[in-house]
């Protein structure tokens, strides 16, 4: 009896273990009963009923990626050109994924290469070219709509490469060429302009500062002689005052007169003009010597034999 019943568990263990199933994360299975969809097993510990029941499809939930070779695309301007796109998906629904197309992954691939080339079809090749941006937010907006049946989420579309004709790449480069000498020859051009502007205005500024220094300079040289005949006149002025606050009296003012005689006879001037009253102030000053003796430093006797040696012949 022993021996049945350790058979008899052998026969269960062989039959059970195998059934036991573990799903892992990020990871569903489908389950059928008798050829019937029963039920999607999520990540975790499953028994599945030996004989009646099988896994139909084991699906990973993690994003993928497809990467469609290079295929050729005409543009609206008929220029035949390879493009290759990648498309990132993921599957959010095993069983639409199971049931929904025979091969969804096949089938996303030949949607994708159609749906470029309707894209690209109502370009020009300048507009392909520069409008990455539009067709991949066109491709995937139209390729997860067209997906969801099948259960595939597909979150973004890149257009990896865009190879025009070899014709084509020789004219965009020697386009792009003859752009970049244009942009050296304008940059040169603007910056000798702007070279010869800040000359002419530092030239100009020089000649402003120049001219302000100059008149700067005579302005204060004319304040300063200006100054000096202020400064000469007043001291006269106040020399004048002096003299008449002293209360000094003609002869005083006659022999100022004869000192500034003097002072003028003192130059190198050829020729003096003497005005009449400078006469009449010599003649006064000698009548004073004579009558009073002062300032006389000469001998009387001397003095009397010179006056009698100059005396007028027609007098005698």
């Amino acid at each position: 009896m022993g021996f049945f019943i350790t058979v008899f568990c052998v026969v269960i263990a062989i039959i059970i273990i195998p059934n036991i199933k573990i799903v892992p994360q990020a990871h569903e299975f489908v389950i059928e009963f008798l050829g019937k969809y029963k039920t999607t097993w999520s990540a975790g510990i499953h028994i599945k009923v030996p004989f009646i029941e099988r896994i139909s499809k084991k699906v990973t939930l993690k994003e993928q990626v497809l990467d469609s070779p290079p295929q050729p695309v005409i543009t609206k301007d008929n220029v035949t050109m390879q493009i290759d796109t990648v498309i990132y998906y993921a599957i959010y629904d095993a069983k639409l994924y199971a049931y929904g197309a025979v091969n969804p992954i096949s089938a996303l691939s030949n949607l994708a290469a159609t749906t470029l080339r309707n894209i690209v079809g109502e370009l020009e090749l300048d507009g392909t070219l520069t409008s990455r941006d539009t067709i991949n937010g066109k491709m995937t907006s139209i390729l997860d709509e067209a997906t969801d049946k099948w259960g595939i989420k597909v979150s973004r579309v890149e257009l990896k490469n865009i190879i025009p004709p070899a014709e084509i790449q020789n004219a965009m480069e020697k386009q792009m060429k003859a752009e970049r000498d244009r942009r050296e020859t304008m940059l040169q051009a603007e910056g000798h302009k702007a070279a010869a502007i800040t000359r002419a205005e530092g030239d100009k500024q020089a000649v402003i500062l120049a001219a302000e220094g100059e008149r700067d300079a005579r302005i204060a040289r004319a304040e300063g002689e200006a100054k000096a005949i202020y400064l000469s006149k007043k001291a006269e002025a106040d020399g004048l005052a002096a003299l008449k606050e002293a209360g000094v009296d003609a002869a005083v003012l006659e022999l100022k007169k004869y000192e500034a005689l003097i002072a003028m006879s003192d130059g190198k001037a050829a020729k003096i003009i003497v005005p009449t009253d400078a006469v009449e102030m010599v003649k006064s000053n000698v009548v004073f010597s004579e009558t009073t003796g002062l300032g006389d430093k000469t001998d009387p006797d001397n003095t009397q034999k010179m006056v009698e040696k100059k005396a007028d012949p027609c007098c005698e």
